[in-house]
């Protein structure tokens, strides 16, 4: 299970201000990918809600909203940032993933010392030092944190999209490529929200 080893090791207790950082939506076929930061108290969570965060995947969407509002009221700062899917077509998916962090960070409403960034990979213009932990949501506490306010955001906001395109069950999907979503595309086409960079995407656009 996650835990504050890491952020203890960078000075948390002392009162260094450190964020976990994780993004969500990499690889749906459709949707902005979504990134959260969390900067948790010293003392870290009620024990009750810390000992069911997980890494966001590990876990049920009924969970998820649950510890969802959870976070959110003890944590010291928490930001949501996106990139779009004209962006993820433009830069690349790596590119608009870093983007997104580099925003989430920006975004906090207290500036954090360090960030833990989920992943191997970091953003060039954070506004602090950072550190890349490899399977960082199944590790870091704060990461974990971020990575279920990510998401959430983002299922939702797939909701929302779903409401106007039905026939591509992003409710149940969430942009991924199903075989629901893959018959869909093939079907009706895409639409403004699909990733055109994405090879099944493409590959549709091309036939019609």
């Amino acid at each position: 299970m996650p835990d504050l080893s890491r952020e203890l090791a960078l000075g948390s207790a002392a009162g260094r201000l450190i964020c976990g950082v994780d993004e969500v939506g990499r690889g749906p076929l459709a949707g902005p990918v979504v990134v959260a930061a969390v900067i948790l108290p010293p003392q870290g969570l009620p024990a009750a809600l810390a000992a069911r965060i997980n890494d966001s995947k590990a876990l049920s969407q009924k969970t998820r909203e649950q510890l969802d509002p959870g976070i959110r009221e003890h944590a010291l700062a928490f930001s949501i940032a996106q990139a779009s899917v004209e962006e993820i077509d433009s830069l690349n998916i790596l590119q608009a993933s870093l983007l997104a962090m580099e925003r989430a960070v920006a975004g906090l409403s207290r500036a954090p010392d360090h960030a833990l960034i989920d992943g191997n990979k970091l953003p060039k213009r954070l506004l602090c030092p950072a550190t890349a932990v490899i399977k960082g949501d199944a590790l870091s506490l704060s990461i974990a944190a971020a990575s279920i306010l990510a998401k959430v955001f983002r299922d939702k906001e797939m909701e929302r999209l779903a409401e106007r395109f039905p026939v591509y069950g992003w409710a149940r999907n969430a942009g991924y490529g199903t075989a629901e979503h893959l018959a869909a595309l093939r079907r009706h086409g895409a639409t403004p929200h699909h990733r055109t960079s994405f090879g099944p995407v493409r590959e549709v656009l091309s036939i019609s």
